[in-house]
This record gives C-alpha cells, sequence and structure tokens, in this order.
C-alpha cells in the first residue's frame, strides 16, 4: 500500500499510520518513504484494538478529508485518489452536503489461475449498497466533519468496527461507489477456508447487529490460538455460543434467538444475489454485471411476505435446528480434545 500511495499523481496528502504494535517492520517501512520525501506523513503506535487506533489516527489528521486503508490492500491506478476526491466533491457539490462517505470495489489477489464462485460473489456484494456489503477493506473516503457525525469508530468492539461505522453512514448519508478498484488478497480464504470463513463472518455480522457483544469478548481468544496456517476451526466458536446462551436466563436466550431469526430473514435477499452470480460467473462476466432477476424477486416478494413476527419466529427455529445440528457433525477430533 505505501508503494502504491507514493505512485499516486495530481494530489497531496499525509499518511497517517496507525500501528497496534506489530512486530512487523511497517513503521520502519513507513518513516524511510516519509525520510526520502517520496511520502509526507508520521508513523503512531497505540493500541491493538482496531477502533483505537483509527480514532487516535483521526486525531492527529491535518486534512479536512479522511480516507481510511487497510495496510495489506493496493491501489491499482496511479491517479486513483485524483479521481474518486473529484467524483465525491463533485457529488457533494451537487448535493450542497458533505453527508456521503466512498468505497471502492473490491478486487481479490488470488494465486490460482482462476477464481472461485465464492470470491466472485463477495465481488459482486461489495459493490451493493446494502446492510453488511460494505467493509473497511473497500477503503473509505469522507470528510473529517462528516467523520465526527457518525463517528468515532467503536472501541468496545476488537473487530467489524469498519463494518459498525459502516452502517451508520448509510442510516445518517450515502456511500457511493468511487471510480477504480482496491485490490486485496485472498490468503485468508484460501488457507482457512471460505466457506468457514463465511459461516465465521455471518455469525459476527448478527452478533454485532442485534447487539449481542459478550461473543466478541471471548472470540478474539479463540481465533488467536488457532494455526492461522491450517483451516479455520469452527466448533470452538459454536462450543463458546453455546455456553454464553446456556449461561443467560432461559427469556434472554430466546430473545437472542429471535433476534437472529429476524436479521437471518433480513439477509435472504443474499440467497437471490448468489443465484444471479452463479449465472453470471458461469458466463464469464464481471462482478456487477450480473442480472438482478432473482434479488429484484426477493424484494418483492419474499421481503414483504415474511416481514413479521410469524416468518421471523420461523427463520429463528430453523437457525436453532441448524445450530443443533453442527454439533452432530462435530469433528472427533475436537470432541476427543474437549
Amino acid at each position: 500500500m505505501l508503494a502504491d500511495l507514493a505512485r499516486q499523481q495530481g494530489i497531496s496528502f499525509e499518511v497517517i499510520i496507525a500501528d497496534g504494535g506489530s512486530i512487523d517492520t511497517t513503521c520502519q517501512l513507513a518513516n524511510d518513504l516519509f525520510v526520502s520525501d517520496r511520502l509526507s506523513g508520521s508513523c503512531h503506535v497505540g493500541p491493538s484494538v482496531r477502533g483505537q487506533q483509527l480514532n487516535a489516527g483521526v486525531a492527529v489528521a491535518n486534512s479536512d478529508w479522511l480516507l481510511f486503508l487497510h495496510a495489506d490492500s493496493r491501489l491499482v491506478d496511479v491517479n486513483q485518489l485524483l479521481n474518486a476526491l473529484g467524483f465525491i466533491h463533485a457529488h457533494q457539490k451537487k448535493q450542497t452536503s458533505d453527508a456521503s462517505a466512498g468505497r471502492f470495489s473490491l478486487l481479490f489477489d488470488i494465486s490460482s489461475s482462476e477464481k472461485s464462485f465464492g470470491l466472485f460473489y463477495y465481488e459482486a456484494k461489495a459493490r451493493l449498497d446494502r446492510s453488511g456489503c460494505i467493509h473497511g477493506d473497500q477503503g473509505m473516503l469522507m470528510t473529517k466533519s462528516f467523520f465526527h457525525r457518525v463517528g468515532p469508530f467503536r472501541e468496545d468492539l476488537p473487530v467489524m468496527e469498519d463494518t459498525s461505522i459502516a452502517e451508520t453512514i448509510r442510516a445518517t448519508g450515502q456511500w457511493l461507489l468511487l471510480p477504480g478498484k482496491i485490490v486485496t488478497s485472498a490468503r485468508r480464504f484460501q488457507v482457512e477456508g471460505l466457506k468457514s470463513r463465511q459461516t465465521l463472518n455471518a455469525l459476527m455480522m448478527n452478533f454485532m447487529s442485534i447487539g449481542w457483544l459478550e461473543f466478541f469478548a471471548k472470540a478474539p481468544e479463540i481465533y488467536c490460538q488457532q494455526d492461522r496456517t491450517q483451516p479455520l476451526q469452527l466448533f470452538p466458536f459454536f462450543h463458546l455460543i453455546k455456553k454464553l446462551l446456556h449461561d443467560m436466563p432461559l427469556r434472554k436466550r430466546w430473545r437472542i434467538w429471535l433476534a437472529t431469526g429476524g436479521y437471518v430473514r433480513s439477509q435472504a435477499w443474499q440467497i437471490g444475489l448468489a443465484l444471479d452470480c452463479r449465472k453470471a460467473y458461469r458466463q464469464g462476466l464481471e462482478p456487477g454485471c450480473q442480472n438482478k432477476d432473482w434479488l429484484n424477486w426477493f424484494d418483492r416478494w419474499f421481503n414483504p411476505l415474511t416481514n413479521h413476527w410469524f416468518g421471523r419466529t420461523v427463520t429463528a427455529l430453523l437457525v436453532r435446528i441448524w445450530f443443533a445440528w453442527q454439533f452432530r457433525c462435530e469433528p472427533d477430533t475436537y470432541t476427543n480434545r474437549k
């Protein structure tokens, strides 16, 4: 990312590295670029909680505009920041309001010659302006004044602080898809397994959306105990959920299940998107170019027909059955360790 920023043309900016005490050479590489005058900026080492890191970076920023980027993201065009700023500035001038933020299309960098359908689906999903579609790996561009109205980043979440503020922006302003793409590595999906990572992401999205934060207090510890070079093991997370639910009163437990049913039902449109993406993938189309026949069907028919207490309750029961089934499918290796 630092090399890509150094190549940007037609625009001046400062780079603020918000480091959480990493053991790599991030700050050293950044300082070398700052000393050589290839970039202007500074490196700040602070707490390891990402929300605190990002807020600390904002506190020392001097510009009227903020662009949040992941350190391992890549910009594909030397004019990308210039074009992005011109695009969002023109929109805000037309709207006479700065209540909007921009993000880039997502492009996965893969080691194999053929992109999997799962990654194709994620790239297409990242182009939508819907709940749960926008995350920090796409970059987030906004004015500092707008950030102070929608922020700061939540510091009570060890992860998904970017997703949380993305939802706040959607509720109070507007998301724009900027010209250009951000390239991000698909290594985590390839190593951990796309299905397992997707399931864990869905669990976290649900718990964040319904406000059940107890899961986030323990989940990072479980994740850190796993070998990052091996497939992701979901069963420790399932056991954590089971224990947390078991330790709470029955009424609160069912409130969690019913809230989960409401969230899962509201995300059923993703089935329609997957069906549309499957057809586009087989036709060799680019992500974002798929028809929206199934997606529109879910919006027109499924959502209004199920958006009531009965639909949410039925969905909660189905999720509860799915959760119970996971323990019947539990590998003997994990059961024996317990």
